[in-house]
């Protein structure tokens, strides 16, 4: 149904957004990064055929950064 062209770009958008280890610090608390991130993880799984419900759990979890219900719990190492 999805072309590799698709594929392709969906997975260079969510490479782009991830969070990484050198930006995790600088970037956790921002509410938008943060949802843009897992919505790009829930439409890769939406083109990559997963589970509807883990679909609905990254949906679910950038409304909850949206609307500031949520927070980066920080590392536990720190």
């Amino acid at each position: 149904m999805w072309t590799s062209n698709t594929k392709k770009l969906i997975k260079e958008l969510h490479s782009e957004l991830t969070l990484n280890d050198k930006d995790w610090h600088k970037f956790k608390a921002n509410k938008s990064l943060r949802a843009a991130e897992m919505l790009s993880s829930a439409l890769s799984q939406i083109v990559n055929n997963g589970e509807k419900s883990d679909i609905e759990d990254l949906i679910e979890q950038s409304l909850k950064w949206i609307r500031g219900e949520i927070k980066d719990p920080g590392c536990p190492s720190h």
